[in-house]
């Protein structure tokens, strides 16, 4: 049987929150696996509860990271059109 993963997964499930948002699709991902092989029995169930919690914050980190690219993206289409609406009545010279 194998060990689990449940602290790594809760440490980069809890970073995706806090600090680096990638850390979230990566413990979900992760998580996903790992609750997979503890009900087949391939892994130590142990983790089990702090396998689902580090998912939890992995699911939570992956919604703050899409969220995040998509305001990005709306505020440089915003910035581009600013810049060409000045550039078409001459504002910049």
């Amino acid at each position: 049987m194998q060990p689990h993963r449940a602290t790594l997964i809760l440490v980069l499930g809890i970073l995706s929150l806090v600090i680096c948002a990638i850390c979230g699709p990566i413990a979900w991902v992760m998580a996903n696996r790992d609750i997979a092989a503890m009900n087949s029995g391939l892994m130590d169930p142990t983790g089990l509860e702090q396998t689902k919690a580090g998912k939890i914050c992995g699911i939570i980190g992956t919604v703050f990271l899409i969220l995040g690219v998509i305001i990005s993206i709306i505020y440089l289409v915003l910035i581009f059109i600013a810049v060409g609406v000045g550039a078409s009545q001459g504002n910049f010279q």
